[in-house]
């Protein structure tokens, strides 16, 4: 009787142990469902906002291409503007040349006549 006691109290241990273990199983399977369902969470947060931050940076990135080629385009114009300018001033500066040059001329003529009149001047008070 002894020996069947044993073995009676062998299997409920026995079942006692698988049940417990069952209960473990299962325990540990809700868990990891539960942790897995709140990385998921944070994960799929993370990546609707790497999407969103992904779309706006593309909304930024041909923003900043439009505004570059306009940015050239104004560059480009500014730069002819530029180019005018400076033809204008140097043939302004050869027109100031230029009249530089006539004074000049006129001075010596001037001086010139200034001469002769003396000449003129001095030889018919000599007469």
């Amino acid at each position: 009787m002894a020996a069947a006691r044993i073995i009676k109290d062998d299997a409920l241990m026995r079942k006692d142990r698988y049940r417990r273990a069952d209960e473990a199983r299962q325990t540990l399977n809700q868990e990891l469902h539960q942790l897995g369902s709140s990385v998921d969470m944070e994960l799929r947060d993370r990546i609707t906002t790497i999407h969103g931050n992904a779309a706006a940076l593309d909304n930024q990135s041909k923003m900043l291409h439009n505004k570059t080629n306009q940015l050239a385009k104004t560059t480009k114009q500014w730069g002819g503007m530029a180019d005018s300018a400076r033809g204008k001033l140097k043939e302004i500066g050869d027109i100031q040349n230029w009249a530089e040059m006539i004074e000049h001329d006129l001075l010596l003529i001037e001086e010139t006549l200034r001469i002769v009149h003396e000449e003129d001047d001095g030889s018919s008070d000599m007469s």
